[in-house]
């Protein structure tokens, strides 16, 4: 490791253990609609008004549920309709998630990128959690995707502290280092302060432990296998890692050369975007 990657490794494992890192708040809306939810008898109407406040997001849900993976015979063009097909649940989890991606603004186009490149890939491991969850596991999808969605949420924060610490921008061997060393942490400690359930706060700590084992299925294996899915036949280091010996592809009962299989997760990758 660079002599700089460890000084800012060292600095923000200090800031982290000293709460003196400035972590960003959910958006009121994204607590809105949480609260929205808490309610069992929320009605699909009163859901649609909180969503309904932020365009950009309504826009957003209504094209998942035209995505491949849940489209049916006829195109959803409303959001009511739209809540209607995904269940409150999962309306709820994926706006909640879906808020995130407004949380963190680039100033630099290094950074901008970096963060597309994050959002790109938690979007496709959130599509494919939640098919995964659906098919192989008697967890909630909504949950699933959710998890997909924020596996790497700690890297963000690691981005938005290079923007004002440009030797470290200028070294991406070090900003690399940085980011693969301590986003589990923060992605752990960000979940945490956004009070989110407790078995997805352990996600971003534990879905890179290959050797993980658990008394049952939980959203750390359906993200994990996602994980895995998601960066076969790429140039990643993750690529390189045996499915047959990750304990959650066996828990899940998943055969990593199932074609058909391939097929049904391949479709799933596209569905939030």
């Amino acid at each position: 490791m660079t002599e700089l990657a460890q000084k800012v490794q060292q600095d923000l494992l200090e800031a982290i253990g000293n709460d003196d890192l400035v972590l960003p708040t959910l958006p009121e809306v994204a607590l809105q609609i949480r609260q929205a939810a808490e309610d069992p008898e929320i009605s699909v109407s009163t859901l649609s008004k909180v969503i309904g406040r932020d365009t950009a997001l309504s826009a957003r849900l209504i094209k998942v549920v035209n995505s491949p993976l849940l489209r049916a015979a006829q195109e959803v063009t409303d959001l009511h309709t739209a809540i209607t097909r995904l269940g409150v649940n999962y309306s709820s989890n994926l706006a909640i998630g879906l808020v995130m991606e407004q949380i963190f603004n680039a100033r630099s186009e290094v950074v901008e990128q970096k963060m597309r490149d994050v959002w790109r890939r938690s979007l496709e491991v959130a599509g494919v959690s939640y098919a995964l969850c659906r098919s192989y596991s008697q967890l909630k999808p909504d949950q699933a995707a959710l998890g997909g969605l924020v596996h790497q949420i700690g890297v963000l924060p690691i981005l938005t502290y290079a923007e004002d610490h440009y030797e470290l921008l200028s070294d991406p061997v070090s900003l690399n280092h940085v980011i693969e060393r301590i986003h589990p942490l923060l992605g752990d400690k960000l979940l945490r302060v956004w009070e989110f359930p407790e078995q997805l706060v352990q996600i971003p700590g534990q879905y890179l432990d290959f050797s993980r084992q658990s008394s049952r299925i939980d959203y750390v294996d359906l993200v994990q296998v996602a994980t895995l899915y998601c960066h076969k036949d790429t140039e990643h280091p993750l690529s390189r890692i045996d499915a047959f010996s990750v304990p959650a592809f066996k828990k899940l009962g998943i055969d990593p050369d199932n074609k058909a299989m391939c097929l049904d997760l391949e479709e799933s990758r596209s569905m939030l975007y």
